[in-house]
């Protein structure tokens, strides 16, 4: 024999219902095949409202009858010639007319007690079912039907009875054994009691009947036919990435169940487990599938079997020195939560008897407290224990595999992952057969928690990378660009999936969740909203997406200022904008501080060099434990292109312009050859190698006079450098009679920093720097003798958007 549930959206239209026809008519048989049917989808919930509503005394209850009579009956219209729908739709409008008069006597009396709510719930099994067994009438199959309440007897409790197994095995097995039709279909989710009172099985008690009509008549397979194509590592609905589990073990299926896995009902498994039945779950929409078998445990690919997680949780901790080397504190504590039927869905104990701490539905917190603070209340008021604290808003995460126990490591991964992504763990609970990993955390982290737990499973050659860019100018567009063109080599060579969440400009800002195409982001952009950095910046921890990015590609004290909020959400910042780093020391000091704390990446090598690895190669002194004694270096590419192009014969107005043409200056050359850009970039490697400097205590020997600082405007400030011209002359004129060359230098020594034009001769480091290329000496306590050096270009959009797109990846390295 062999039994099938199908559930709600496999009988939840005419359409469906056909289908679930074809599948039985062309099923394999062996034996008798028992049907069992849940309810049309949507129609238990608006059952219970409507009788919810009706005992309010509101009469919005016919308004849902009729919508709960229109259903049926059109289903019937649809499923049936209109040679046989007289007779059919007579017998629907009579159990509906059954229902109504139920809910009418609710509506008079103005309450619903669980035994009348169980009788409402019914009629939607009755009705579904009995539709299947006359279209399979219809169809030449020889069906027939059974009420399942003359077969499945339990106790009073209405909601959630408990099965008398004894009498109801009898009474199958009794059933099936004199049953001449080849297809017998039954409603689910519902029995009943020994006065023939109608109860039910518990949400969900559809799959329930199926195991308990599987395990009385010793069934070869017991089949659940549902709207997915099998159990999944994790809910797809929160994890698109999921896959379906090909086999699983009873226990692991009863584990992810039991943790809000809703493909099957948890009680379901206890039966066909005690008898060895297997279980298949297919999908009615894709019979081709395989689905996913439930038996013994088998070689599995993976150590972890799947994920899932329950929301609505609260947590309940009770401590106290008073409790230390006690007797009878959990036991107290548990009857306590008996007393109020309050289900303990998680425990964990600290090693030191101080605390205990349980996990519960939210729902039953209130209850739940004031039983517990009424069972100590004698100790709290001795002060020999707190009273009992409530956390609610919290969700749990469970982690299933039959193989962790055989894994070390596993505990660490989970953890670890978690706390990569900011995601606070509330509480741990660890079976002692290491097949339940569990974490209670913020219910607002449940989707992000369960995506970063499934990469680090079941994603390991893949892992996403949620990237949010303010700015796309030059640098910014340059950084896109190649982002696109690297694409496909990311995904095959380092296994990450790059997506562009969200772009700002000062006019637009743009967001999709499931990222933007790199091919068309200039479109995307330009029809997005207008742009609002405060709603920008507040949108991207709501999003609360795994593994986030956010790369500052602009030059803006606004933006900058964001950082913080970002870190601490555990929310990387990659940035080529300078100002945050070379604020107040203070300042500096949080943004690194609030990285160690959230684990979170602040990564600004394009601060000082543009793509070349400076700060890189400066941290990795530094953590060697080496000791820096001077820096020495040419940090603007602009400067030193001005400088290698002014030659004898040349006007310093001329080489400016052609380099503001060229983008190697600001908008504004003066940022450029003022010395600011150059003393924040030299506070930055200093701060860097363990000085704790401010700007004011940077030396700026600057080389333009006050009439071109001081201009009112730029064409102002180039008519300036002419009449200057003299100046300028002079100063090339001294470093050519020498036989030496002018160049911008930083200097950082012993704890003091400077900057200034100085003339270097051919035998320095600096003489033969060309074009627009930075170059930095490190004297450290290890190369005391020649200096470390790094050169190369310092300035340019290429070669800046290639410093943070290196920045990107080593988010995730």
């Amino acid at each position: 024999m062999q039994v099938l549930k199908f559930g709600g959206t496999s009988v939840g239209s005419a359409k469906a219902i056909s289908q679930v026809c074809d599948i039985l008519a062309s099923y394999k048989r062996k034996g008798v095949l028992a049907v069992v049917a849940s309810a049309m989808s949507g129609t238990t919930d608006k059952l219970i409202r409507c009788g919810q509503i009706a005992a309010e005394g509101n009469e919005h209850y016919r308004d849902i009858l009729r919508d709960i009579e229109q259903l049926h009956l059109d289903t019937v219209r649809q499923l049936f010639p209109i040679t046989a729908q007289s007779s059919l739709l007579s017998q629907v409008k009579k159990q509906l007319n059954q229902l109504e008069a139920l809910c009418d006597g609710i509506f008079q009396v103005g309450e619903m007690s669980n035994r009348c709510r169980d009788k409402v719930m019914s009629y939607g099994e009755l009705l579904s079912s009995w539709m299947l067994a006359e279209k399979l009438r219809l169809n030449g199959q020889n069906a027939a039907w059974k009420d399942s309440r003359d077969l499945i007897l339990t106790d009073n409790q209405f909601g959630s009875a408990l099965v008398n197994f004894e009498a109801t095995d009898h009474n199958i097995t009794g059933f099936f054994h004199q049953q001449q039709a080849e297809i017998v279909v039954l409603p689910g989710f519902i029995a009943s009691n020994a006065d023939r009172d109608t109860t039910t099985l518990g949400r969900g008690g559809s799959d329930y009947t199926a195991a308990i009509i599987a395990a009385a008549t010793d069934a070869s397979v017991l089949e659940i036919w549902t709207d997915v194509s099998g159990m999944m590592t994790a809910d797809p609905r929160i994890v698109p990435q999921a896959i379906a589990i090909p086999r699983i073990s009873y226990e692991e299926a009863m584990e992810l169940s039991h943790f809000g896995a809703k493909v099957i009902y948890p009680p379901t498994i206890q039966p066909v487990m005690n008898r060895r039945i297997p279980i298949l779950i297919k999908n009615t929409f894709d019979p081709e599938a395989s689905g996913t078998l439930i038996q013994d445990n088998g070689e599995k690919p993976y150590p972890v079997t799947g994920i899932s997680g329950i929301r609505g949780i609260a947590l309940l901790t009770l401590e106290g020195s008073g409790m230390v080397g006690i007797p009878g504190f959990s036991r107290r504590l548990f009857d306590a939560l008996l007393q109020e039927k309050v289900n303990v869905i998680l425990i964990t104990q600290s090693s030191s008897e101080h605390s205990i701490t349980v996990g519960i539905n939210e729902s039953d917190m209130l209850k739940a407290k004031a039983a517990v603070d009424s069972e100590f209340s004698q100790e709290i008021y001795d002060k020999r224990i707190e009273p009992l604290t409530v956390e609610k808003d919290l969700c749990i995460v469970a982690v299933v595999g039959d193989n962790m126990k055989n894994h070390h490591g596993m505990s660490g991964r989970l953890f670890g992952a978690l706390g990569r992504n900011a995601i606070n763990v509330r509480a741990i609970a660890q079976g002692s057969t290491e097949k339940n990993i569990s974490a209670v955390i913020g219910k607002n982290d449940l989707r992000k928690a369960l995506n970063v737990i499934h990469e680090v499973f079941f994603e390991s050659d893949t892992r996403q990378l949620n990237i949010f860019v303010a700015g796309t100018g030059n640098v910014g567009g340059k950084l896109l660009e190649q982002l696109q063109q690297q694409e496909a080599y990311l995904r095959s060579e380092l296994g990450l999936q790059v997506r562009i969440i969200a772009l700002a400009n000062s006019r637009k800002m743009h967001f999709s969740e499931s990222g933007i195409p790199l091919a068309g982001w200039k479109d995307a952009l330009e029809q997005g909203e207008a742009m609002d950095l405060a709603a920008f910046a507040a949108r991207i921890p709501q999003m609360n997406l795994r593994n986030s990015v956010f790369v500052d590609n602009t030059a803006s004290d606004a933006v900058a200022a964001l950082y913080p909020n970002f870190l601490q959400h555990g929310i990387s910042v990659v940035t080529c904008n300078k100002i945050a780093c070379s604020s107040e020391y203070a300042a500096y000091k949080k943004l690194k501080d609030l990285a160690r704390k959230y684990n979170a990446s602040f990564l600004f090598e394009t601060n000082v060099g543009a793509g070349l690895p400076v700060i890189n190669t400066l941290n990795d002194l530094v953590r060697s434990g080496d000791k820096v004694q001077t820096i020495e270096a040419v940090l603007s590419g602009s400067l030193n292109f001005v400088f290698n192009n002014f030659v004898n014969g040349s006007s310093f107005r001329q080489v400016v312009k052609a380099a503001q043409d060229e983008g190697y200056t600001e908008p504004d050359p003066r940022i450029d050859l003022s010395g600011k850009d150059v003393m924040r970039k030299i506070l930055i490697l200093a701060r860097e190698s363990g000085a704790v400097l401010e700007m004011d205590d940077i030396e700026n020997h600057s080389f333009l006079p006050d009439a071109c600082l001081n201009a009112p405007d730029v064409p102002a400030f180039f008519e300036q450098l002419d009449v200057c011209a003299a100046h300028f002359g002079q100063l090339l004129k001294n470093a050519a009679d020498k036989g030496e060359r002018l160049k911008f230098v930083a200097r950082y020594h012993m704890g003091k920093a400077s900057v200034g034009l100085q003339s270097v001769g051919p035998q320095h480091p600096f003489y033969q720097l060309e074009g627009k290329d930075n170059i930095v000496l490190f004297t450290t306590h290890r190369y005391a003798a020649q200096p470390l050096i790094v050169k190369g270009a310092g300035a340019g959009a290429d070669v800046t958007a290639s410093g943070i797109f290196a920045d990107i990846i080593r988010t995730v390295r």
